[in-house]
């Protein structure tokens, strides 16, 4: 019988809560089945299951959004995961595309208190080591104004805000190429129709050029600079 302390619970309302944190479009149970790599008749016993314990609405073959109690459990959740994920990149010496896999085993095995000790520990983080929002105790969070990288305009200068950890592969690519969080970034080119899109690294007169693909463009969250010679962020 699952109840709001199953770890396949927390799991699922975390993933539901993700799915939207950068964008506004609800999940459906065939993502939810992706995401978690499980099966869609396992989504839909689950979904069923979060909706009789008051943390999940959900219509027949229509998308999955949380109750106001499923939506603090799922930022208590990622608050847990990402507090994990910083303590192990800042003092255990982990990479920052080797700690998601770490923190999902950790975050279902530690109390509250060692929580809120670790929080204290790192002197109370607002993000993690891939740039995204660590909630705070009573469930509030602070976004950074971000937008995806492939929204601005040639010469528009940016600075890294978020990078999605969503593939390590694309993560392990980026710290190779000297991008990170804070890492400025000059657009200054693109191909036709959705080709490579050129950056330069860095602020100074020696930045290396990057030529990025759809799946790194898509990791990449910025905040504006401004532009050079009256550009402006496009509308996509």
């Amino acid at each position: 019988m699952h109840s709001i302390d199953s770890s396949s619970v927390q799991d699922y309302v975390k993933t539901i809560y993700g799915f939207t944190e950068w964008q506004e479009t609800p999940i459906t149970a065939s993502q939810l089945a992706v995401r978690l790599a499980v099966a869609n008749s396992s989504v839909t016993g689950m979904v069923a299951k979060l909706v009789e314990l008051g943390l999940a609405r959900h219509e027949k073959y229509g998308p999955i959004t949380l109750t106001p109690a499923g939506l603090a459990l799922g930022l208590a959740m990622v608050r847990r995961h990402r507090l994990i994920e910083t303590f192990l990149v800042d003092h255990l010496g982990y990479s920052w595309d080797e700690v998601h896999d770490e923190a999902e085993l950790l975050e279902h095995s530690v109390s509250d208190t060692f929580i809120e000790r670790l929080d204290r520990k790192l002197g109370h983080p607002v993000r993690d080591p891939h740039g995204d929002p660590i909630p705070t105790p009573n469930g509030l969070i602070s976004r950074p104004d971000a937008v995806r990288l492939d929204s601005l305009d040639d010469g528009h200068r940016a600075r890294v805000a978020r990078i999605s950890d969503d593939n390590p592969a694309v993560l392990k690519f980026l710290a190779g190429h000297a991008v990170g969080l804070d890492t400025p970034l000059l657009v200054s080119g693109r191909g036709p129709f959705g080709a490579l899109l050129t950056v330069a690294v860095g602020d100074g007169p020696g930045s290396a050029t990057l030529q990025l693909g759809g799946e790194l463009v898509a990791a990449l969250w910025v905040e504006s600079l401004g532009t050079h010679e009256g550009c402006t962020v496009a509308t996509v």
